[in-house]
């Protein structure tokens, strides 16, 4: 799958003050100590935001599996009936259950640690996040995913975004290896 645009659907995204002066901050340095540039995983939803980073969707009978081809991740959602576990390790992509509503795919993620930004222009998120993921099949090639995000300490209310996802036929995931931020040195700045 690889992303056709990223739509704020929901104009309600309203950051608590800190939160507000981090994303200022980060907009300022102009993304410098991006979590990515230091060879840390993305978070939800920023993983599924990387154009030329494809992911694939692989379902099961009890799973189903995201696999990011940026970074070799993966994320597990589990399908058999399981509740979240009763305590939450933090995570950089969470803890994932999900379930159809007739023909929509909906995954509620919580269990995340607050070292990923939500997406690369810098929205941060606390350990409080929880993200509700709607994925609906439009037609064979075209896919929407609706994202609501609610994290008390970091925004006033939850809100909602829309990701346009088109499928990638035929289409490989390579091997990405992040080398331990040595790359970060042959980067050409300008």
């Amino acid at each position: 799958m690889n992303i056709e645009n990223f739509l704020t659907s929901d104009s309600s995204m309203v950051m608590l003050p800190g939160a507000e002066a981090l994303y200022r901050e980060h907009g300022r340095v102009l993304g410098a100590g991006r979590p990515s540039s230091l060879c840390l995983p993305h978070g939800i939803p920023d993983a599924m935001l990387i154009p030329a980073a494809p992911f694939k969707i692989v379902q099961t009978s009890g799973v189903t599996l995201i696999l990011y081809e940026e970074f070799n991740h993966f994320r597990q959602i589990f399908t058999d009936g399981r509740p979240f576990p009763g305590e939450l390790n933090p995570a950089w992509l969470g803890s994932s259950i999900g379930r159809w509503e007739r023909d929509v795919f909906v995954v509620e993620t919580a269990g995340f640690n607050d070292q990923t930004w939500l997406d690369d222009s810098g929205h941060p998120h606390s350990d409080a996040l929880k993200t509700t993921e709607r994925f609906r099949r439009i037609d064979l090639g075209r896919m929407e995913l609706l994202i609501t995000f609610t994290d008390p300490k970091t925004y006033v209310k939850p809100w909602t975004i829309r990701l346009n996802l088109r499928l990638a036929a035929d289409s490989d995931l390579i091997e990405d290896v992040c080398d331990n931020e040595r790359d970060n040195a042959h980067a050409v700045r300008n």
